[in-house]
């Protein structure tokens, strides 16, 4: 599995313009489907809120029928968005973007923007240009082999543990998501397939019981996933995706059969090629 990129070879966020020049917000698993971002609950379009004097809560009026649309949900939903966009090349490595104009192909104002950069930034996807906006980090095949050598360091381990002590029929649950990860590499999406990957990994670790664990490593196996500077969308086809997902299923059939070696080669393999 070698680290690449797959999308747009334009500098700018995912596409799919809807009538009026917005851009519709990509959709994520779990995500809610907003074509147009909508602004925080109770706060009116001008994007000023009114005062009160009264000691009562102060209620937004919502139509009737709508369901209510809070500030962190559009931030949440614009942090998934950014993210697929970052895994499919389609934010690029050295790229510098400006919260207002990614605010625009959003629809919706630059504060929830930049707000889920910052996330970015905390996460080391990204860095503050002052008076400028967000550089997408450049990244080199050093710091993916660090990456790997870090998740390796850590999940061996534990997948050997798990390996002598879960019963196969727990393994057999897992079958189901090692099915979909080879579905959404079919599809060719690199973003797709992206978040399949974590979610078969994190189900994987959370068999040992550790909730740190489970959070450190997904954040590792999130930041192995963007894209080395000079890695131009397509240079990882299909092929190459269904390739990687196929080793998840080979990883769970030698975890049934308490195969270690087989394990330990499987995961290391799998990391130094990490998507």
């Amino acid at each position: 599995m070698k680290q690449g990129a797959q999308g747009s070879a334009g500098a700018g966020v995912p596409r799919g313009e809807v009538p009026g020049g917005q851009a519709r917000v990509p959709q994520q698993p779990g995500a809610v489907d907003a074509g147009r971002v909508r602004p925080g609950a109770g706060e009116p379009a001008g994007g000023v809120r009114g005062e009160h004097t009264h000691s009562e809560p102060v209620l937004p009026v919502v139509p009737r029928g709508r369901a209510v649309v809070q500030r962190s949900s559009v931030r949440g939903q614009i942090v998934d968005a950014l993210r697929a966009a970052l895994v499919a090349g389609d934010l690029r490595p050295g790229e510098v973007y400006s919260a207002p104009v990614l605010g625009e192909r959003f629809g919706v104002s630059a504060t929830p923007v930049r707000e889920a950069m910052q996330q970015l930034a905390l996460e080391g996807a990204v860095e503050v240009v002052p008076n400028r906006g967000f550089r997408v980090v450049e990244r080199g095949a050093r710091e993916l082999a660090e990456l790997a050598e870090v998740r390796a360091l850590i999940e061996v381990p534990v997948m050997l543990r798990l390996a002598r002590t879960v019963p196969a029929e727990r393994w057999a649950e897992l079958r189901p998501l090692a099915e979909a990860t080879v579905r959404a590499a079919s599809s060719g999406c690199r973003a797709t397939y992206a978040e399949s990957d974590r979610g078969f990994h994190r189900a994987v670790l959370s068999l040992s019981g550790n909730e740190q664990l489970v959070q450190i490593a997904e954040d590792l196996h999130r930041r192995a996933q963007w894209p080395l500077v000079g890695s131009g969308p397509g240079m990882r086809g299909r092929a190459d995706l269904v390739a990687d997902a196929h080793e998840h299923t080979a990883l769970l059939d030698a975890l049934i059969a308490r195969d270690l070696e087989v394990v330990r080669a499987l995961v290391g393999e799998h990391f130094a090629g990490a998507v």
